[in-house]
């Protein structure tokens, strides 16, 4: 029974920690944008292939893998038909989806490195020059108080000269 209470636990830890949402909500939005991506794909970059290739579907490219699946002109009567294919057409168009896709993150991340660095680099001038102005302000400091240090000791040493010819002054009185 202890195990189950320490499981649960643990597993309401892993939960709460902040984190985890920011992985939830990284991975809701990479789906949304694969999504995006791959409309791209097959509604945009796909036609313009096509059209490339002679107004051929390549999503519909198949090889035929027996003698019934060569009467099929595309891929999508073929497995309507339940012939045996191979649609090499398919996996080229999710290679390219995931190129796409990979290129998009990409870009996004480098943009966000960018950003971050930059960002880094502003405010590690930012506290640099913050230390200089401390470190100006504490030699400023010092050499005041140099000078008051100064001041004092020559204000003690004209106090001395000045009880020593009282002194002086009074023995030959």
């Amino acid at each position: 029974m202890a195990k189950k209470s320490s499981f649960f636990k643990d597993f309401k830890d892993f939960i709460s920690k902040g984190n985890i949402i920011d992985m939830a909500v990284g991975v809701i939005i990479g789906g949304a944008f694969g999504k995006i991506v791959s409309s791209l794909v097959a509604d945009i970059i796909m036609p313009l292939v096509s059209l490339a290739l002679g107004n051929v579907a390549l999503n519909e490219k198949f090889i035929p893998l027996c003698e019934e699946a060569k009467a099929f002109a595309t891929a999508t009567l073929a497995k309507e038909a339940g012939v045996n294919i191979m649609t090499y057409g398919n996996f080229i168009q999710t290679i390219i989806d995931f190129v796409l896709i990979a290129l998009c993150i990409f870009i996004v991340l480098r943009i966000i490195v960018k950003a971050k660095n930059k960002a880094n680099a502003k405010k590690i001038a930012e506290e640099e020059a913050k230390a200089k102005a401390d470190k100006e302000a504490a030699d400023k400091a010092a050499a005041e108080a140099a000078a008051k240090q100064a001041a004092l000791e020559e204000s003690t040493l004209k106090q001395a000269e000045l009880l020593s010819e009282i002194r002086d002054i009074l023995k030959n009185k």
